[in-house]
């Protein structure tokens, strides 16, 4: 990746490089490739109610679509696929690091833990890491690296990242 530092993630699969345009209107921004092409596009919806977000194929095609869940104990998004939910991200209440729970609504769930202060999230499924997204291998504020292993679905656990994001900056 440009601009990568030697820290990367250990899982063996594909690389992602996600910049936000800190000004732009609708928090749109592209997921980009280590080569620099833009693989996803994460648009943001303005003039809605609640968060939403589209993940996008380069093309404009709506892949998947993220949602804020309001009036909710604990902070919770949604993210859906063809109008139907396909996973739903939930922030624990207490503790010194973030933990995050990735339902899929297929069966299983994923688990994403970090600390805030660091900008780091590790992705486990069954206690094995599937991803990694990590802001220190960057220079540039507002950048992740994310690493994803072979076999997993990028576009949810990019769109999980998104979340966690929000939910930890928000």
């Amino acid at each position: 990746m440009r601009g990568i530092r030697d820290r990367r993630a250990d899982v063996g699969g594909v690389q992602y490089q996600m910049r936000e345009k800190v000004f732009s209107i609708g928090d749109d921004f592209w997921i980009e490739t280590p080569s620099g092409d833009r693989a996803f596009k994460v648009n943001g919806k303005a003039l809605r109610l609640r968060d939403t977000l589209e993940l996008e194929s380069p093309s404009g095609e709506t892949l998947l679509k993220i949602q804020e869940k309001k009036l909710r104990v604990r902070d919770t998004m949604q993210i859906e696929r063809d109008d139907h939910t396909v996973a739903t991200v939930k922030k624990a209440l207490v503790g010194l690091r973030d933990r995050f729970t990735i339902e899929i609504e297929s069966g299983g769930e994923l688990k994403a833990t970090g600390n805030i202060v660091d900008h780091e999230y590790t992705f486990e499924r069954d206690g094995r890491k599937v991803a990694e997204a990590s802001k220190r291998w960057f220079r540039v504020r507002d950048t992740y690296g994310i690493e994803v292993a072979p076999g997993e679905d990028a576009a949810l656990i990019l769109a999980a990242a998104v979340c966690i994001d929000r939910m930890s900056h928000d």
